[in-house]
């Protein structure tokens, strides 16, 4: 395993910990913990960040280019993953499991999406 990739597995590991801790103590209502649960967040969102960068830079790759199809993209992903994680929280949390499980597949087929459009069909 090269270096770089070490570097970005443990750095992307760490951001998605916190990422997704953060996220379940800000909106989990049971646990109270919603202004530490948004820090924890934004934490694992800098560390991810930083991954990338960190990753692009030991692997001398150009800088990202912010076109249409990279903003697009990003969106698609966050869009996707909201849903699926609303369709999951109806599910498991609100007791909703048909409504949760049409918006989950609804987020997944976002998701899949992004295959296509960033890498196209041949």
């Amino acid at each position: 395993m090269k270096k770089s990739s070490f570097v970005a597995l443990v750095l992307g590991t760490i951001g998605g910990v916190f990422f997704a801790l953060g996220m379940c103590m800000a909106l989990l209502p049971e646990w109270g913990m919603r202004n530490q649960g948004v820090i924890a967040g934004i934490i694992g969102i800098v560390i991810l960040l930083a991954d990338v960068l960190i990753w692009r830079k030991m692997e001398n790759k150009a800088p990202i280019r912010i076109s249409g199809k990279t903003v697009g993209a990003v969106l698609a992903g966050v869009i996707g993953a909201l849903l699926l994680g609303v369709g999951m929280c109806l599910s498991m949390i609100f007791a909703q499991m048909l409504l949760g499980i049409v918006i989950g597949i609804v987020g997944i087929v976002v998701l899949l999406m992004l295959i296509p459009l960033t890498r196209g069909l041949k």
